[in-house]
């Protein structure tokens, strides 16, 4: 089963025939001069198909780079996705108009072959809202649609499950932080498997310095430049075109190039290099901030996976974050994808720091393939209930102790849905830095680490800033005070907003066709609201019966009712990166 990829710009067409599976590649050539006398899309893309004839092709995947609020994952290309691509075409007008020529051009040629489309956007779809939105009138971003989206994000999202890897753990116990260092550039905080920051914005020139663009300015400057004459055009220009390692060195944005010129002398590309590097250092501190702390440090792109010196001058110094630079790794590293990762960090580095051979083809690939078994996939088995969980305390027999009394047991109360867990007579507070909680019950048995669960509305009573976990994720989440009848303990970390999940026995999970620790989407229909939450922990386990637990926050944004259901939607896991896709059946909520 051959995939055949393209990669449509205004001047080229780029494109491969890959087995998805394998990742065996088939075809690879790209052709030029596009926009030339005699030189369209239409006949480049028949270049290619000339190049392929003979193979089977069951499928073309398109990069798209732009796929705005509507289009948030892969999806099959009709009329009407076509238009919503067209529609985000102001947002990213050097990228789409071309991606869309690329695409009415192979629709044409090749009419009975699905055609599916991957954004650079979707792997940021789910940023957290404090990371997407601009603090500007928000009725003047709405109308505008002006919010961080972010780019490369099938890039960023391969090479960190190829780093989890590497490190033999799954990316949904990480926090790592993504380079693509090229011409384009840009830094993702991938926290347990999903992009919670990243530095590009509503366009790809926030952020980090690029080859031609600016990355991250005042927009005051802009303002300046503006009341100096500067016209949209020549702004486009300026900062798309003539910044970035360009417009600092003055010689062009090969990075080979400047750093010979700095190696002689040249104050101006030794400027580049330094500003370059040190915008990158300045991300990587932020987001290990951001995420609470750090578990690797990823680099890709052209300079970062050809750059040593460049990831020696970005890496040096961060001891104090636990990274720590093998000299000898750093320089001998070299990447392909045969071999598509290594390692540069020392072997007593607390965070390890690795080159990885990104493969966006391969990726796109595959999410197309996965689009089509979805298409295929039968009805799912039947509907799955939802319990609307409150805030609640699972609590170690040392921290119970303390709040209850020596000697202390916990008291059943009611069991509760899942086998062998119960509801306690016990009760305890939250103490918070702005305000407190009373009456939060204890849930039994005892366990062996302290958690405390919690909803939105419940963080910003207390005043504090919990980070969404799966259950037992404690480590750097936040932390929170107890008050029990016997005294009160102040918890360094615990505190946590549970991630929505669904508990199934093993056999729930063969007829849904998932696995442990799979993320689906279910949808809500029938009741008041329709509604669909994604990034659904699966959880499977013979202790467990088939469940969907969300919190009181959730459940009020959908009106549930005590007997509300769900339909369930998939995940599909595909090489070296997970694949989300949806498939909508109707049941009853």
């Amino acid at each position: 089963m051959s995939v055949l990829v393209l990669n449509a710009g205004s001047s080229s067409l780029k494109a491969q025939l890959l087995e998805p599976e394998t990742g065996a590649l088939i075809h690879k050539s790209t052709v030029e001069r596009i926009g030339e006398p005699g030189r369209t899309h239409e006949l480049a893309v028949a270049e290619v198909l000339e190049a392929v004839r003979g193979q089977a092709i069951v499928a073309v995947g398109h990069r798209v780079v732009h796929g705005g609020a509507e289009l948030t994952s892969a999806v099959v290309i009709d009329d009407a996705v076509q238009a919503a691509i067209e529609r985000c075409v102001p947002l990213a007008p050097l990228h789409n108009p071309a991606n869309l020529a690329g695409i009415r051009a192979a629709r044409r040629a090749l009419p009975d072959v699905p055609h599916v489309a991957v954004f650079d956007t979707a792997f940021h779809a789910r940023m957290p809202r404090r990371a997407s939105t601009y603090a500007i009138d928000q009725d003047v971003a709405r109308e505008h649609g002006l919010r961080r989206f972010g780019f490369h994000g099938t890039s960023h999202a391969y090479v960190a499950e190829l780093a989890a890897r590497a490190l033999g753990r799954p990316l949904a116990d990480l926090r790592v932080i993504s380079l693509h260092l090229g011409n384009g550039a840009s830094a993702c905080a991938v926290e347990h498997g999903h992009s919670t920051e990243t530095s590009m914005g509503v366009t790809p020139l926030e952020g980090l310095v690029m080859g031609t663009r600016s990355g991250d300015l005042d927009p005051g400057a802009v303002l300046t430049l503006a009341r100096a004459g500067y016209g949209a055009e020549r702004l486009d220009q300026l900062l798309n075109h003539q910044s970035g390692l360009a417009g600092l060195s003055g010689v062009g944005k090969d990075l080979r190039d400047i750093e010979a010129r700095a190696e002689a002398g040249d104050d101006r590309c030794r400027l580049a290099i330094t500003v370059f590097s040190h915008r990158v250092r300045k991300y990587i501190g932020a987001y290990a901030a951001v995420m609470g702390g750090l578990d690797a440090v990823v680099f890709t792109g052209g300079i970062g996976e050809n750059g040593a010196a460049m990831r020696r001058r970005i890496l040096q110094r961060f001891d104090f974050l636990g990274i720590v630079l093998d000299e000898d790794l750093n320089t001998d590293a070299r990447v392909s994808h045969e071999s598509p990762t290594a390692f540069v960090s020392a072997q007593h580095s607390r965070v390890a720091a690795l080159v990885v051979k990104t493969n966006e083809e391969l990726s796109i690939a595959r999410q197309a393939a996965a689009v089509l078994r979805e298409r295929q996939r039968t009805p799912a088995p039947g509907p799955i209930s939802i319990a609307i969980s409150a805030r609640h305390v699972h609590l170690t027999a040392e921290t119970f102790a303390a709040l209850f009394g020596a000697g202390a047991s916990p008291t059943h109360h009611k069991d509760i849905s899942q086998p062998g867990q119960f509801a306690c007579k016990e009760q305890v507070n939250l103490l918070g830095p702005r305000g407190r909680i009373d009456g939060v019950r204890l849930l039994g048995p005892l366990r062996s680490k302290n958690q405390v669960e919690v909803s939105r509305t419940d963080e910003f009573k207390l005043g504090v800033d919990a980070p969404i976990r799966d259950s037992g994720n404690t480590e750097g989440s936040a932390p929170i005070v107890l008050e029990g009848p016997n005294g009160t303990v102040n918890l360094t970390e615990g505190l946590i907003c549970a991630k929505r999940h669904i508990h199934m026995a093993p056999g729930d999970a063969e007829r849904f066709g998932v696995r442990d620790g799979d993320e689906v989407e279910v949808a809500v229909t029938g009741g008041p609201r329709d509604l669909v939450f994604g990034d659904v922990l699966v959880r499977v386990s013979p202790k467990f019966v088939l469940e969907m637990h969300i919190d009181t926050d959730e459940g009020n944004a959908a009106e549930l009712s005590a007997s509300a259901a769900g339909e369930l939607t998939y995940t599909e896991v595909l090489g070296a990166q997970a694949v989300l896709t949806t498939r909508r059946v109707r049941l009853p909520g």
